[in-house]
């Protein structure tokens, strides 16, 4: 994964690098796998400190724009 980690930095957008974590890349027969995690709320915002983690939602799975001919898919999770 390290190695791909500069790469989809990049490719991704700017607000998913603020709210998600890349958890994993997988790379099987052209197919790009991006796996992403929603972050936990800052407990130092005051808009956000009363907020409780209760979990996630299931996986979605959205597929993006091709990378060089080949499919690319984001796995994202978001916290409930």
């Amino acid at each position: 994964m390290e190695s791909f980690l500069p790469i989809i930095q990049f490719l991704l957008s700017e607000f998913i690098l603020e709210d998600f974590e890349l958890t994993s890349i997988d790379r099987q027969n052209g197919i790009f796998q991006v796996h992403i995690d929603e972050k936990n709320a800052d407990q130092q915002d005051p808009k956000r400190k009363n907020l409780l983690s209760k979990g996630f939602f299931p996986t979605i799975t959205v597929q993006d724009f091709p990378i060089r001919g080949h499919q690319v898919f984001l796995h994202i999770k978001r916290c409930r």
